[in-house]
């Protein structure tokens, strides 16, 4: 397989075009079947490109070079671009406010399914709680119209807290 840049002439868009030899580039562009992908024109050519050579089968790379290392951690790339400061500081602001609504609220465990809708129906007194619920029970809770909303940030049950 060779991979050759292309550009369209008429807006000058760059891709890549896999072909099995230079005689199928040249077949297919004088067939009019390149376009190009982004805007659609027909008037597709190579682009100048930089040859991938590869390092000759007795060669041996060079041996990394030991530099102290700095205590800081390295930066990992990612593909998802940083969040707006307006949005972190939403973030932070909904953090906040569900740290001290569960200040003000009892740790139900996995009883939590059991309690909201033993309160829902009257069945016993209403209070703030919090806990654990299948995703199947907390379907239910919603269906059944009992007002419950997930956390936020997780919680660790108190008995598995340091």
């Amino acid at each position: 397989m060779i991979v050759f840049d292309l550009e369209c002439r008429a807006a000058g868009h760059r891709f890549e075009g896999w072909f099995s030899t230079n005689d199928d580039y040249e077949r297919q562009r004088a067939a009019g079947m390149l376009s190009c992908p982004v805007c659609g024109a027909d008037d597709v050519a190579k682009a100048v490109m930089a040859p991938n050579v590869g390092r000759k089968g007795n060669q041996l790379p060079e041996p990394a070079r030991a530099t102290p290392q700095a205590s800081a951690p390295i930066p990992v790339a990612s593909s998802v671009p940083p969040l707006p400061p307006e949005a972190v500081a939403m973030l932070r602001a909904v953090a906040l406010a569900q740290a001290e609504a569960i200040k003000s609220s009892r740790w139900v465990g996995d009883r939590f399914a059991d309690q909201a809708r033993a309160m829902h129906y009257g069945e016993r007194d209403h209070e703030p709680i919090h806990g654990q619920a299948t995703p199947a029970e907390a379907r239910e809770l919603i269906e059944e119209g009992v007002p419950v909303a997930p956390l936020l940030i997780p919680v660790v049950p108190p008995d598995q807290a340091n």
